[in-house]
């Protein structure tokens, strides 16, 4: 097997070409990169070790050459018919994952043992920890980035990331709880042990105003830690008078506990989160 350095330098350079991502050499890359990908040995983004995130671009350019490389096919899978140009992932038994039809993902996602997929979508250079529920109709989009122990409750939306290729993808952390419909995209940060309550809808542009203070505290992109958020609105002044504008609000934080499970129940319970 290739050298992840040497699969980065023959990406980069493919990348940085009009046509050499035609070659015989770049194409084993990205299969082989897409491959270690599926198997979680190489991630789009990972853990510097100091609470950020740094993004693998090399990695994202390897998927972004694959659509150009690949060619549309026919598959079937018992009684579906897909007609795309990516593969799907396999090996779900060896790999001691649980799939309820039709939940699908695609080959070079990656979910670690123990991840439970409903009838719900993983795309391509996504990673799911083990623990981790993606619950019916819920989507995890091309590069995001799921924890361990997360939680995405009915039809949320988690946004894929791929252009431009050095754009940080969606992270989701560790033991977080996503509420139903709700939706994060545009590279947001949910820190470990959030609870996002039910129709939250999380942007870069988003207000995310900490109001369990004296004086309201706002961030934008980015859930701090253990904060439990619902959607609220703002007022803005506009030619044709004052509207209100979605914003997300941090009502509290969880607390800790010996018990993450029965820390969340009641968090959800103390602040009437809707899930």
């Amino acid at each position: 097997m290739t050298s992840t350095t040497d699969l980065a330098d023959t990406i980069e350079a493919a990348a940085a070409s009009d046509d050499g991502w035609r070659s015989d050499e770049a194409r084993r890359a990205v299969s082989d990169t897409i491959d270690l990908l599926d198997r979680g040995e190489v991630r789009v983004a990972e853990p510097d070790g100091d609470g950020e995130w740094v993004v693998n671009t090399w990695a994202k350019q390897a998927i972004l050459l694959l659509f150009r490389q690949a060619e549309m096919a026919t598959m079937e899978v018992g009684p579906y018919e897909y007609h795309d140009k990516l593969a799907l992932k396999t090996g779900y038994a060896a790999a001691g994952v649980r799939v309820v039809p039709p939940g699908t993902a695609r080959h070079g996602a990656h979910l670690e043992r123990g991840v439970v997929l409903m009838p719900g979508y993983v795309n391509i250079g996504a990673w799911v920890g083990a623990g981790t529920m993606v619950d019916t109709w819920a989507t995890v989009g091309s590069c995001a980035q799921v924890g361990r122990n997360v939680h995405l409750s009915g039809g949320v939306g988690i946004g894929g990331v791929l252009e431009p290729a050095g754009a940080t993808p969606v992270i989701i952390e560790d033991d977080c709880f996503i509420g139903s419909r709700s939706i994060v995209v545009e590279g947001v940060r949910v820190g470990a042990g959030a609870v996002v309550g039910a129709n939250t809808v999380l942007t870069k542009s988003t207000p995310i105003i900490d109001v369990t203070g004296d004086e309201p505290v706002e961030v934008r992109g980015h859930v701090p830690p253990g904060a439990v958020v619902i959607p609220g609105t703002r007022p803005k002044e506009f030619p044709a008078g004052t509207w209100q504008l979605p914003a997300a609000l941090i009502i509290g934080r969880r607390t800790e506990s010996t018990n993450a499970k029965t820390s969340l129940n009641d968090t959800l319970r103390e602040f009437a989160v809707q899930v």
